[in-house]
């Protein structure tokens, strides 16, 4: 993933009671790297029809992603077969309400950006949540308010208990049940008029991605992302509710937000149980000081210097991309000079406070402080090739091995885990002590420390669960920085 663009998720879903008939639509976009929900968009739209309150979903969707990054990839899920078929391109696009809807939400994005991939209907219940919080707003004369909105709390708590509900229902207790849509292909294709699969009328600006179910294979439908706001529609962040504060059940919602990161991030979605939501490390190098482009050893017995003017640049681009996300709720930095300049100016961009972690210092490398690798290979050669063999040498002089430093780094990973269960935070560290994480997150020997590259400013996650597992979500992201 080093150096990829930025990644959405985006869920859809749209409403009628009645068909014609009073209908919203319910839109999410999540980090598809974290499964943090970052945008969530819905909004009664009057008497229309559950194909475009649909489209209305897609299309609002998919301006919510683009606000957050106009440069970013995004992958759709919906449980719309009309919708999924036309904007693939392999169902002509006829009825009059719905081609402009179609040909705008293609637009959003340019081609190649957007891809779709169909979802049961029982996947998709937090932009169907928010549909119906939408409808019943406008059964009582108001418009949605994500102030208000308990949609990712609600679809998690269903889904757990799915198993005795009717996956099709759109409405729940005594709400008038919506249209469900795509309650069948026969319908979805009286819908459109009639119109066929392909040879279609391609939309431009958008592929498909096929995988098990899905539409290609006759058996699903493709998803729709959608974001943004048009006009009228309310958007919002979701409300994030800290670790001990909740309703119960409150935890399940990032929980199930994590599950489905997991099953766009990894293929096939494997991921843990439900043990809660996880802690969340996003782990960031801090920007680059005078050392840095000349890959001298620069641990924590040396100078500590400052930041470069390149490396004040580089900590305020990760700092607007960590604003636009959303997502981080504590930030927790090394003690050293250029780690606590870089947080403190991503701190002041997300209004948050810094708290300073001994753990998180660099290794120290003795002798060898302000030389490059070149220079230690002249003057100590024995002590690096012992180095470099085994995890247990120490650099010159008596530094810190890479065992003593996986030691640290352990005991401070468990300290944080506990402190900041259920949350998301962000770590500004040094380049040993994030491989390191990522290297006892998974499981690989000491030597794998020698074969990954971090760039300043880079970011990287890993995902701590209650049982002790770990399960890293991002590498070496350095987007922000193009």
């Amino acid at each position: 993933m080093t150096g990829s663009a930025r990644e959405f998720v985006v869920e859809a879903d749209g409403g009628s009671r009645g068909n014609p008939g009073p209908a919203g639509y319910g839109a999410v976009v999540l980090d598809a790297a974290t499964g943090e929900t970052l945008v969530e968009a819905a909004e009664y739209l009057g008497v229309v029809t559950n194909n475009v309150a649909e489209y209305r979903g897609l299309l609002a969707g998919l301006r919510a992603a683009a606000e957050l990054d106009p440069d970013a990839t995004v992958h759709v899920r919906m449980d719309s077969k009309l919708v999924v078929e036309q904007m693939s391109g392999r169902w002509k696009i006829k009825h009059p309400d719905m081609k402009p809807l179609a040909t705008e939400a293609a637009r959003v994005f340019p081609p190649g950006r957007v891809t779709y991939e169909w979802i049961p209907r029982a996947d998709n219940k937090h932009a169907d949540r928010l549909a119906n919080e939408a409808m019943d707003a406008g059964a009582r004369g108001e418009q949605w308010s994500p102030s208000t909105s308990t949609a990712e709390l609600d679809a998690a708590t269903d889904r757990a208990a799915s198993a005795g509900r009717t996956a099709g229902s759109r409405g729940s207790g005594d709400r008038p049940a919506a249209a469900p849509a795509g309650a069948g292909e026969a319908a979805d294709v009286a819908a459109a008029g009639g119109d066929a699969l392909s040879p279609g009328e391609p939309l431009p600006r958008t592929t498909t991605r096929t995988g098990a179910g899905s539409a290609a294979s006759g058996g699903g439908e493709a998803a729709v992302s959608d974001g943004g706001a048009i006009a009228g529609e309310r958007v919002g962040r979701a409300a994030r509710t800290g670790a001990g504060s909740a309703a119960p059940g409150a935890a399940e919602a990032p929980a199930a937000a994590d599950v489905r990161a997991a099953k766009v991030v990894a293929s096939p979605g494997w991921g843990p149980p439900d043990m809660g939501a996880p802690a969340t490390f996003v782990l960031l190098r801090h920007g680059e000081t005078p050392l840095t482009p000349q890959k001298r050893f620069s641990g924590s017995g040396g100078s500590d210097p400052s930041l470069s003017p390149v490396g004040r640049e580089q900590a305020e681009r990760v700092a607007e991309s960590l604003a636009r996300r959303g997502t981080i709720e504590a930030i927790v930095a090394s003690p050293l000079a250029r780690t606590r300049e870089t947080a403190g100016i991503v701190a002041a961009r997300l209004n948050l406070a810094v708290t300073v972690e001994e753990g998180l210092r660099e290794t120290d490398f003795g002798a060898w402080e302000g030389l490059t690798f070149g220079e230690v290979r002249d003057r100590h050669p024995a002590d690096l090739d012992a180095w470099l063999a085994s995890p247990d040498a120490e650099p010159t002089g008596g530094g810190e091995s890479f065992a003593a430093t996986a030691t640290r780094i352990a005991a401070t990973r468990d300290k944080l885990v506990a402190a900041y269960a259920g949350r998301t935070v962000l770590l500004v560290s040094h380049v040993t002590p994030i491989k390191t994480f990522l290297r006892l997150a998974l499981g690989a020997p000491p030597e794998s420390l020698f074969r990954m590259e971090l760039s300043a400013a880079s970011l990287s996650a890993v995902a701590y669960y209650a049982d002790g597992g770990a399960s890293v979500r991002l590498f070496n992201e350095t987007s922000h920085l193009r």
